[in-house]
C-alpha cells in the first residue's frame, strides 16, 4: 500500500529548535548577568537542556501539565521557589531572545514543495497546540498542514501509539498509508514503527547510534525523503542508510 500523507514532527525536525534554544538562552542568561553564576555559557547551556528533558519526561508521564514543566524548568535551574507567576515572567524574558533565533531548516521547504502534489500533511508533537500553531505561522508553514495534534491536548503523548493514532484519525487514514518523521530514535522512531506508520527518523549528524526500529528508515536529510516515499518528483537524493 502506497504512502499518502506524512506526519512530522515539529522540533529539531522542522525547526531547528537546538539552535535557537542555545543561542536564546545564552543570550537571555547574558541579559540577567547569570552566565558567571553557572559557570559560564556552555555549562549554563547543557544545564539547561538536561533540566528540560527531565522536566519533559514528568510531562510525557502524565505527571505535571505543560505550563507546570515549564514553570518547573525555571524553578530548578535557578534553584529557586519563585511562584507561578514569577516563574511565568522569567520564562517569557528568555522566549523572546528564543523567538529571535527560530527558523527551519533549509531542507525544509523544498521538500514540503515537492510533496504538496502527491501527498498529505499533518504535524503531531509533544508540545502544547498553542506553541506549535503559532510557531509555525510565524515560520510561514502552518499553511501546509491539514492538521496540527499536541500532546498538551490530545492527553496523550509520543511514542504511545494512541497519540499516532489520533494522528491517523484526524487525517481519516490507516497507520499504514502514513510516513511519520522525527528526530528522535525512541520518541518518535520507534514510537511511529510500533504504532503501523512508516517510521523516518532524520539523525541530521549521521552519528547517532541508535539501532533502526525494525521496519522503520533513517535519513540524515530531507531531501532524501521524496524517493523513500517513492514520490513523483525530481527533488530528492538517494537513501544513504536505508
Amino acid at each position: 500500500m502506497s504512502i499518502r500523507a506524512v506526519v512530522w514532527d515539529v522540533d529539531d525536525t522542522l525547526f531547528d529548535y537546538t539552535t535557537a534554544d542555545r543561542s536564546g538562552m545564552g543570550s537571555h542568561l547574558a541579559a540577567e548577568g547569570l552566565l558567571d553564576a553557572h559557570g559560564g555559557a556552555e555549562a549554563a547551556l547543557t544545564r539547561w537542556r538536561t533540566i528540560t528533558d527531565r522536566q519533559w519526561a514528568r510531562f510525557a508521564a502524565g505527571e505535571v501539565t505543560f505550563e507546570e514543566q515549564r514553570r518547573d524548568r525555571v524553578r530548578v535551574f535557578l534553584d529557586q521557589n519563585l511562584t507561578d507567576t514569577e516563574a511565568e515572567h522569567w520564562y517569557a524574558r528568555y522566549v523572546t531572545h528564543y523567538e529571535a533565533a527560530w527558523s527551519l531548516f533549509p531542507d525544509v521547504l523544498p521538500v514540503l514543495d515537492a510533496l504538496a502534489a502527491s501527498h498529505r500533511h499533518a504535524v503531531l508533537s509533544n508540545s502544547s497546540l498553542h506553541v506549535q500553531d503559532r510557531k509555525l505561522r510565524l515560520l510561514g508553514v502552518r499553511d501546509r498542514f491539514e492538521a496540527v495534534l499536541c500532546a498538551a491536548d490530545l492527553g496523550v503523548s509520543k511514542p504511545e501509539p494512541a497519540a499516532f493514532h489520533a494522528a491517523c484519525e484526524a487525517l481519516a487514514l490507516p497507520a499504514h498509508e502514513i510516513a511519520y518523521v522525527g528526530d528522535h530514535p525512541e520518541i518518535d522512531g520507534r514510537g511511529a514503527a510500533s504504532a503501523g506508520l512508516l517510521s523516518v527518523w532524520i539523525d541530521r549528524t549521521g552519528t547517532d547510534t541508535a539501532a533502526v526500529p525494525e521496519g522503520g528508515h533513517r535519513i540524515v536529510s530531507l531531501a532524501e525523503l521524496p524517493a523513500l516515499l517513492g514520490a513523483d518528483t525530481r527533488f530528492g537524493a538517494p537513501s544513504t542508510f536505508g
